[in-house]
């Protein structure tokens, strides 16, 4: 159901945190991600210029975008190159709208406050214009991909586009895109945002390309080689085929498809065990700090801090080389581990909640 305030359209989309699986969905291997409560928002409001005169309050800059004219393709504008991707299935626009865009999501955090920007816009354009297709959160989810991955050849994947559409925590398998939800409910999520920007595009294209071409370089002698298949205790036997300088990265990419497929089993279970959980969280971050060095100073003082403060386990976010952390901690604890993250240099930190998937409101919050 839609809400209409004064013809007004209100789409909104949550950010998300990898809890398992970062620099595993551009080598099709699995991951675990789980949206939360922090938000993009859309309103959009009818007008007669035949514009999209969009506000993005939280940056203090306006564009506009001419429906009379063709739209011009530029390199990361999710909002020009989404009306390139939709008007493939039929839906153009007609109608003017005033866009207010604004959120409470870190923006390049590692939180992807720019899928759920493109996720909650897709929405605005297919309830303002209509589609033809059967609209789902899953259909929104593969053009919101289409538009920032495919349309640009660019080295993401998919998880962001669709722990963002669908909600909650989700295990995808992303060769496959089959996916199933977690019915428990994980508890104590405090992020830390380190202030610290990121080249979330350079950082992704340079480890998805050596990975690969460690797995090529294994694939070469071994021609049915797969990590999904592979024994861990195979890896010592893989490892001298791999360049020296690619073993770290080809290490990573095993053991962590090994940990989200242990963490997939701990989060299946009626109960969590938040230890298990957090300790494999711990293994995780080690991989990503020690073999792919995408960690920073102050995110390894957060880090450090969160784990000292009492947290089950506490890992980086997202790409890497600045953002956020998220770090699990018992109830008991939950300000203690946001004051010493706080304390260690970051720039914030607060408690977040699983939320559900991105949404057009059917009432006023």
């Amino acid at each position: 159901m839609t809400l209409f305030l004064n013809n007004q359209i209100i789409s909104t989309a949550p950010a998300r945190i990898c809890l398992f699986g970062d620099h595993q969905d551009y080598l099709q291997l699995p991951i675990i991600a789980c949206a939360i409560d922090r938000y993009i928002r859309i309103k959009a409001k009818p007008n007669d210029n035949r514009t999209l005169h969009i506000f993005k309050h939280d940056l203090n800059q306006e564009d506009v975008i001419q429906l009379n004219e063709p739209v011009k393709i530029i390199k990361e504008d999710y909002l020009r190159l989404s009306l390139i991707v939709l008007a493939r299935y039929n839906c153009i626009p007609n109608q003017g709208y005033d866009v207010h865009i604004s959120g409470n999501i870190p923006i390049n955090s590692g939180l992807s406050s720019s899928s759920a920007l493109t996720v909650a816009w897709v929405q605005f354009l297919i309830e303002a214009f209509g589609i033809n297709e059967a609209v789902s959160p899953m259909f929104v989810a593969r053009l919101a991909y289409e538009i920032e991955v495919i349309e640009q050849n660019t080295s993401g994947g998919k998880m962001d586009q669709y722990s963002i559409s669908l909600g909650h925590k989700i295990f995808m398998n992303t060769k496959t895109d089959a996916i199933h939800n977690f019915t428990n409910i994980l508890e104590g999520m405090v992020v830390g945002d380190s202030g610290e920007g990121k080249d979330t595009l350079g950082t992704l294209s340079h480890l998805k390309g050596d990975a690969w071409k460690a797995i090529n370089q294994v694939k070469a002698k071994y021609l049915d080689f797969d990590i999904t298949t592979m024994n861990i205790a195979d890896l010592e036997k893989f490892m001298p085929i791999v360049n020296e300088a690619l073993q770290p990265i080809f290490e990573a990419a095993v053991l962590n498809y090994s940990i989200t497929k242990n963490a997939e089993k701990a989060l299946l279970e009626t109960y969590i065990d938040y230890s298990l959980i957090g300790d494999l969280m711990n293994q995780h971050h080690a991989l990503l700090r020690d073999n792919l060095l995408i960690t920073t100073p102050k995110i390894d003082a957060m880090i450090n801090a969160a784990l000292k403060a009492g947290a089950y386990g506490a890992k980086i976010v997202g790409s890497g080389k600045g953002g956020c952390i998220v770090a699990l901690s018992p109830k008991a604890k939950e300000e203690a581990i946001i004051y010493a993250i706080k304390n260690a240099g970051a720039k914030d930190a607060f408690l977040v909640k699983e939320s559900e998937g991105a949404h057009i409101l059917s009432q006023i919050k």
